[in-house]
């Protein structure tokens, strides 16, 4: 099983105004909720740690999650309301957000909400997106990551939101906590350009996420593909070409995607991922842009199932 901890949200699509109204539509949302669900989609068992509110959209949060078949046992249930993300959608399909959240219950879990103790057959941990920066939460799941990352493998996408974290200094040194108890870190190329202000490259970005200690390291480009960086060197796979509707939810395919391949293959433990054979990653690599490829297909954030990436995966090897 892995646990996915993080930030369950509503997503506000908004449509362009029509004179003196605007129409939205509202989905369920929020990396880590996606990653739950991407993962529960592949075949893989899967829990969610986080703050769900008691209103009627943390209703809705919690019945998407057991209907994707993601275990509920570690929600964390609260009078606070739910986050809501406003999000606009660009020419090119490039998602613009707007985050209605202080004080929200995805950001109230504190140390006392953790369970004591993990059950045995939960084999990784995953971290990312503004719940690990912001408070409480940010340093109650930093203490988890720290508590766990000797006996499991801890995966974290920083999956970076300016418009929330706020002062992007303050966010480094939340994410470094994380960071330092990582055997991998998933992250695109967008987040290395803001988190270094574009004067680090994508290598020197890998580099000192390895330094850390991460046993592997993988960045995303968009239609030009995935590299990963390890101890044995860097391994690169092209993007799919497809048809972009959106790329909501397309980093968050991915990073489920990676951990899943990892699950099924039997290398979902911190000795094997830093281990990895350069033909493995590259296998690992064409999955995860696969399946990556399909959400960017589709409208929102709708993650693609295994038979659906095996489906697509297929032809492409042939070819």
């Amino acid at each position: 099983m892995i646990l996915v901890c993080g930030e369950a949200l509503i997503d506000l699509f908004m449509k362009a105004p029509d004179e003196a109204e605007m129409s939205a539509r509202a989905v369920a949302g929020g990396s880590p909720f996606n990653v739950a669900i991407g993962l529960a989609r592949l075949g893989v068992e899967t829990a969610f740690l986080g703050g769900i509110s008691r209103d009627q959209f943390g209703a809705f949060l919690a019945d998407g999650l057991a209907r994707e078949g993601v275990d509920d046992r570690f929600l964390v249930r609260t009078d606070r309301l739910s986050t809501i993300s406003v999000v606009a959608t660009t020419d090119d399909g490039q998602p613009n957000y707007a985050f209605h959240g202080e004080g929200a219950a995805d950001r109230s879990l504190r140390l006392a909400d953790l369970p004591a103790t993990l059950p045995d057959d939960i084999q990784a941990l995953t971290f990312g997106s503004y719940s690990m920066a912001v408070e409480p939460v940010g340093s109650t799941f930093a203490a988890l990551a720290q508590r766990e990352h000797r006996r499991r493998v801890i995966s974290v996408d920083p999956n970076l939101r300016p418009t929330v974290v706020g002062d992007l200094e303050s966010w480094a040194a939340a994410a470094e906590r994380f960071y330092r108890t990582a055997t991998m870190i998933k992250a695109s190329d967008e987040d290395i350009r803001i988190a270094w202000g574009g004067r680090v490259s994508i290598a020197d970005a890998a580099a000192y996420w390895l330094n850390c200690g991460a046993g592997l390291v993988v960045v995303t480009e968009g239609a030009k593909g995935a590299t990963a960086f390890s101890a044995r060197g860097s391994v690169s796979v092209p993007g799919c070409p497809v048809v972009v509707r959106d790329t909501v939810g397309a980093g968050d395919t991915f990073h489920a995607a990676l951990l899943a391949q990892l699950a099924k293959t039997g290398r979902l433990h911190p000795e094997a991922i830093a281990t990895l054979e350069p033909s493995t990653i590259c296998d690992l690599l064409a999955y995860a842009t696969t399946a990556a490829a399909i959400t960017v297909s589709r409208s929102g954030a709708d993650l693609p199932t295994a038979a659906d990436v095996t489906a697509s995966l297929s032809p492409r090897l042939r070819g």
